[in-house]
């Protein structure tokens, strides 16, 4: 496998620093560009604090099955240019337009052969993409959801805080704080003002990014879907609804589409022996847990079938 380094330029001049694998075999190759989950990670998924490289081994696997891969740092994280809090929902979506359209330029890539897969809030971003380009030969979405990102954040506390310590939850009762109480008096800041960065408690929040994703509906995105779908969600991921696979089926009336609701599998795309929580991740990621093995061959299997070259 070669890796290539290069630099992605967004619409407005931003550029974008990203890796492009690509695996020893026929040129041009077929190729998926990969795009990351929420909050500040680079291009394989990291966090300065976590690094999960979700989409670093789904490079690799991919490589394992004759596909190339292209993923970058989001702005202002890792080697990319711009303001990571500046950052709005939709300025996302629209660097990964760019970036699709940059893989599909590169001459070592075949254009016709070119998959979008997004992992969490890039899963959003993937259907986007995949709803405005039928020239897609496919898209994956995996932990993604099918509603809008206020209700996937609801639904997410309520799965989250039985998952917390007791003596949290306590002092929660005492203190007479609950998670919808905190979410609605966020969500009421957020969207009475139209600042892109706001103080929260003394921290920074990424306000522009926080309105667009809780407006977001991918609902209307999904029908107009033509091109063959991939949706994978554990059973145990507590961040994103797995139920959301059956809204998934119902809403993509034009195109072929095959989901997967893996047993004992998290948000992050690992085997869990516990319920899934969050507070899980670092332990997997300390102790080297690699991605379900079971995940990655569901995704080269179908990711090959779609890029195939036919006679």
């Amino acid at each position: 496998m070669t890796t290539e380094e290069l630099t992605i330029t967004a619409r407005d001049g931003v550029g974008l620093a990203a890796t492009l694998e690509l695996p020893d075999g026929d040129r041009p190759a077929a190729a998926a560009l990969l795009l990351v989950g929420s909050g500040e990670v680079d291009r394989d998924s990291d966090h300065p604090k976590l690094r999960l490289g979700v989409t670093r081994e789904l490079a690799t696997a991919l490589a394992g099955a004759g596909i190339a891969s292209l993923r970058y740092d989001k702005r202002g994280v890792g080697a990319s240019g711009g303001s990571f809090l500046a950052t709005t929902f939709d300025d996302a979506r629209r660097d990964a337009t760019d970036a699709l359209d940059a893989l599909r330029r590169h001459e070592a890539v075949d254009p016709a052969r070119v998959l979008v897969i997004g992992h969490s809030e890039g899963a959003m971003h993937a259907i986007s993409l995949a709803a405005a380009d039928p020239d897609l030969a496919g898209v994956g979405v995996l932990s993604g959801p099918a509603v809008t990102g206020e209700a996937t954040l609801r639904w997410q506390a309520q799965q989250i805080v039985p998952t917390l310590p007791a003596f949290v939850r306590v002092l929660m009762r005492l203190l007479r704080q609950t998670p919808e109480g905190a979410q609605n008096k966020l969500f009421a800041r957020v969207r009475a003002t139209d600042e892109v960065v706001l103080r929260v408690q003394g921290r920074r929040l990424n306000a522009g990014w926080l309105r667009g994703f809780l407006d977001h509906d991918p609902a209307a995105e999904f029908a107009r879907v033509r091109v063959p779908v991939f949706a994978l969600t554990g059973d145990l991921d507590l961040q994103v609804d797995p139920g959301d696979l059956d809204r998934m089926r119902e809403l993509v009336t034009r195109a072929p589409v095959e989901t997967h609701r893996p047993a004992q599998v998290n948000h992050v795309l690992r085997r869990s022996s516990g319920v899934g929580a969050p507070s899980e991740y670092r332990r997997q990621v300390k102790a080297g847990q690699p991605l379900d093995p079971a995940v990655l061959d569901a995704l080269r299997v179908w990711a090959r079938a779609h890029t195939a070259v036919h006679a």
